[in-house]
């Protein structure tokens, strides 16, 4: 607010006066999100304001170019002037941007060192010392060179004095031990989809083909007219999940996903549905929702896929209060397998929760609501910022642009929310929900009752906050697999399905929905949209 004074009221009870140099609105610019208090001017106001796609895009361009600069700066290293982009682009994630004031001596002479500088801002002197203490002057480096190239390699003794000059520089730095472990995983992780990666392409595409005509064959003649509705399961933001029969067929049942079309395009969230589709209709696996077919009209978009009558896992959490150490590597395993799965194919989640996690009749846990699922194949990023406060990982909320790592991080979130009942990181304030985030997992009191020190140590593992240092990106499932936490747990036995889950859903019949909450019908009926977004829907 530049001038003026406005007056903040909630349910028409007054809570503050905001002066001149106030910010409000920021949770806006996030996502998408329902006011929670009125602001009126109380005088004539100027105010300053930006709307989210604009903010977004501003962030996207910044981080972007930031990139763009620290690859170019990279690329004019000989040790990194033959890596690959992908590996170049997970080299500039790692550089740390450090300040040196003048006169301030960045490495001596004589001195061992394992870290090596691009100078990013200002411009450095550097000397070699002479036999009477006194120093010799040698050249100026600026913006754009490099020092201590050699540090990367092994450990290297300082040939020279580099010193900050005036007004002050800034570096890009890297150590040695961090160069050499991304070296060593961007090594694995390309080995792993060289190797693999053509026969996977054509198993990926096998399985499109081979399952999409089995679905087209088992559904291409229905209409949604031939669906009878039972009864509603679920409701969301953009519409509600209702179980379903074939007319005719009343022992098959299914869930019917029926979206608002009019509400996602008030939304902005076109994109997100069309993803949602394709990556669901490509997707294959015993751990992730099937869907069997989409239909459309002039006012919903709908989704057809199995149910699952056992219930979201986030009642039967919240009628359990909280899950034993058992119980929750269970669950954990069936969330990691889900994700490697997606992970091999590129496709990120960013979305887990336990409200988005189903229970089959016989108990096992299977991934659904593939609304914010994206491909984006390997060792690149992207910038949307998505995901439920309490699950967002650091860098989805300062806008860096992020990868596979942020699935990482909610797996941790949702291993502490399943052995507790509450997430680590929660406020009733998403914007507070964010900057408690932002102080780290080690700020985070871990009880002792609850969370033993192995599940512990797997959590402070998955929620490292630079992405990097989460899990090997080609080995993660392995690492995840041999930790100390998973020791003796049977992952043969959960691929095959012959393991016992530790919770057996009650469900009687096809048509059973006890374990669901009641929802009132919608009598809302949306106005029809018919721009044409969803030709290919």
């Amino acid at each position: 607010m530049k001038d003026g004074y406005v007056e903040v009221t909630k349910s028409g009870g007054r809570i503050r006066e905001m002066s001149p140099g106030t910010v409000f609105g920021e949770l806006a610019i996030l996502y998408n999100c329902t006011r929670t208090a009125t602001v009126k001017a109380l005088t004539d106001c100027t105010l300053w304001a930006i709307d989210r796609v604009t903010f977004q895009s501003i962030m996207m361009t910044a981080g972007m170019k930031k990139q763009e600069q620290h690859l170019k700066f990279l690329k004019s290293v000989p040790t990194f002037s033959k890596l690959r982009d992908e590996v170049l682009v997970k080299i500039s994630d790692e550089l740390t941007e450090v300040h040196y004031e003048t006169g301030e001596y960045i490495i001596r002479e004589g001195a061992t060192g394992d870290t090596f500088f691009v100078i990013s801002r200002g411009k450095v002197k550097v000397t070699k010392c002479l036999d009477n203490n006194e120093e010799k002057f040698i050249r100026y480096m600026e913006q754009g060179e490099f020092f201590g190239e050699k540090a990367l390699k092994n450990e290297d003794v300082r040939t020279a004095n580099i010193i900050a000059m005036e007004p002050g520089v800034d570096c890009l730095v890297l150590d040695r031990n961090n160069y050499n472990l991304l070296i060593k995983s961007m090594a694995n992780l390309h080995r792993r989809y060289s190797d693999d990666n053509s026969a996977k392409t054509q198993q990926v595409s096998v399985y499109y083909i081979h399952f999409g005509r089995r679905r087209k064959e088992l559904f291409t003649e229905t209409k949604i007219c031939d669906l009878s509705v039972l009864t509603t399961i679920g409701v969301g933001g953009f519409g509600r999940v209702q179980l379903v029969h074939f007319k005719g067929n009343e022992r098959q049942t299914f869930a019917l996903k029926k979206l608002k079309k009019s509400v996602i395009v008030e939304m902005r969230q076109q994109e997100h549905v069309m993803n949602e589709r394709d990556i669901l209709m490509e997707t294959e696996s015993d751990f992730i929702i099937k869907l069997h077919r989409t239909y459309k009209d002039k006012r919903y978009l709908y989704f057809l896929m199995e149910v699952c009558l056992g219930g979201e896992l986030w009642t039967i959490l919240r009628n359990n209060v909280a899950f034993n150490d058992a119980s929750t590597r269970f669950y954990t395993a069936c969330v990691v397998q889900a994700l490697d799965y997606l992970h091999r194919r590129g496709i990120i989640y960013r979305d887990l929760k336990p409200e988005n996690l189903l229970l089959d009749e016989r108990g096992f846990c299977k991934l659904t609501d593939f609304g914010f699922a994206k491909k984006i194949g390997f060792c690149r990023k992207t910038w949307t910022f998505c995901g439920t406060p309490e699950y967002v990982a650091p860098e989805i909320i300062l806008n860096k642009g992020h990868d596979f790592s942020v699935d990482f991080w909610s797996l941790g979130i949702l291993i502490f929310e399943l052995l507790t009942g509450t997430p680590p990181f929660s406020s009733n304030d998403p914007m507070k929900t964010y900057n408690i985030i932002l102080k780290g997992i080690n700020a985070i009191e871990f009880p002792s009752a609850s969370i033993t020190k192995n599940a512990q140590s797997l959590i402070k593992r998955l929620c490292k906050d630079n992405p990097s240092e989460r899990l090997d990106g080609a080995k993660w499932i392995s690492e995840v697999k041999k930790h100390v936490w998973f020791e003796g747990f049977n992952w043969n036995g959960l691929l095959r399905k012959t393991i016992q889950p530790p919770i057996l859903p009650n469900v009687k019949c096809s048509q059973d929905v006890s374990n669901f909450d009641c929802y009132d019908a919608d009598e809302d009926v949306p106005p029809e949209e018919t721009s044409g977004w969803d030709a290919d829907f």
